[in-house]
């Protein structure tokens, strides 16, 4: 994905009070910090300007921006998270969004939608329909991208937490796939890399400027994007995994 442009959040200490569905703990505070300023160089190091809000300690999840916009030259769309915790992310980041882009659309209520569930593909948008995203949600972000010139697909889930937990593009022919998705038909037409089960984290992975950014700690999966020919940078992420975190959580990108 070409990227001139991210949006990054200082975490909080606050932070290691998000949310969770894992069972590895509470994270280490200065040792996550550690790894957002990694995560941030790294981003840097691929041509990347960020663009840095401070933190929001009344929201223990709002480093996980891209859950509050998806955005793309033609539109931005503030969204509505399925985790009511998370409301007030989406009114403090609106000011930032409706700086940078010209066109500014939401979702209303009863519709829900996080940008975790929401891959884009070329001209074509994923949504996965999860406890976090519904089906009105998923039915005003159609309406909108298509009225811009984009497809949507819904792509229903039964376990993952969000899409981009399962599948996620290294280029616009090739998608890492991991979790139920292994087995989803929705993604034969491109060419498939199957995380090894005991690898799944590194699925949520991002390609930025011709450059696979993964977490560190998955051997397997790294070497065999190596061997497609992907440069690969990886990143620590062990705390931000304690409190369901992944790559493509902690920055919004865009052209």
């Amino acid at each position: 994905m070409k990227c001139k442009r991210a949006i990054v959040r200082q975490p909080g200490r606050s932070v290691i009070n998000g949310l969770s569905t894992s069972n590895l703990g509470l994270p280490d505070f200065p040792l996550l910090l550690q790894q957002h300023n990694h995560y941030r160089r790294i981003l840097e190091s691929c041509g990347v300007e960020l663009i840095v809000l401070d933190s929001l300690e009344a929201f223990p999840d709002s480093c996980f921006v891209e859950d509050t916009a998806v955005v793309n030259p033609d539109l931005a769309i503030l969204t509505r998270p399925g985790a009511s915790t998370r409301e007030g992310e989406v009114k403090e980041i609106a000011p930032t969004i409706r700086h940078l882009f010209p066109r500014v659309e939401q979702i209303f209520a009863p519709g829900t939608l996080e940008g975790g569930d929401v891959l884009l593909i070329g001209n074509s948008y994923y949504v996965g329909l999860s406890d976090r995203t519904n089906r009105e949600g998923t039915n005003q972000f159609r309406a909108l991208e298509e009225d811009v010139g984009y497809g949507v697909e819904i792509v229903p889930l039964k376990e993952l937490l969000h899409l981009k937990t399962g599948v996620n593009a290294v280029d616009d022919h090739t998608v890492l796939v991991a979790g139920e998705l292994r087995s989803s038909p929705i993604f034969e037409t491109y060419d498939r890399i199957e995380v090894p089960l005991e690898e799944d984290y590194a699925a949520n992975c991002l390609n930025i400027n011709n450059t696979v950014i993964i977490p560190a700690g998955f051997p397997n999966i790294s070497q065999r994007l190596q061997e497609y020919g992907y440069r690969i940078k990886t990143v620590e992420m062990s705390e931000f995994q304690k409190i369901d975190g992944g790559l493509s959580c902690l920055s919004l990108r865009f052209f």
